[in-house]
């Protein structure tokens, strides 16, 4: 039995996630199962306002990015410069965070430097989001041939085990 908690398999790519569930499915042999957390798609205003609590806790972890690029990279990027967006992508069914610029400005590290114009987003993170069948989809591409799943009492969360 592997264990994949949380829904962090959201942070995959599509096609990224079918290739670590394959390996999962190799890695339990035959006989083998996957218990694995996953996040469903939620009303629009729902995903949203998690990825842009009211407490800016999201905000704070994106816009830590710039500290870590300026420290890394010694580029001269001001947190206060830079605003945090979080939208949902329905078409990609997507969560996207953004970096977005409140007025222009220019970037520099050794070496290099970028000019961003007022309002321009830098795109920092994906978090996918699953229906129940889709991601039932996804785990029989991988390999397996039996799924069960369980799910909170709005179907926001599921647990899927997969043999």
């Amino acid at each position: 039995m592997l264990f994949y908690p949380g829904s962090s398999i959201g942070n995959f790519t599509p096609q990224d996630a079918l290739r670590f569930l394959q390996q999962a499915r190799a890695a339990g042999g035959a006989g083998g199962a996957l218990l694995i957390g996953v996040d469903l798609v939620k009303p629009k205003p729902v995903l949203e306002l998690a990825y842009d609590d009211p407490l800016q806790v999201t905000a704070a972890f994106n816009l830590n990015l710039l500290r870590r690029v300026n420290a890394l990279l010694g580029c001269d990027a001001r947190i206060e410069d830079f605003g945090h967006v979080a939208l949902f992508n329905e078409a990609d069914s997507r969560i996207e965070m953004h970096l977005q610029t409140r007025s222009a400005l220019t970037l520099r590290w050794s070496g290099g430097e970028r000019a961003l114009a007022a309002g321009e987003r830098i795109h920092t993170e994906n978090s996918y989001k699953y229906t129940v069948d889709g991601f039932e989809q996804l785990l029989r591409e991988a390999g397996f041939a039996h799924t069960t799943h369980w799910t909170d009492g709005r179907d926001w969360f599921a647990v899927f085990l997969a043999s």
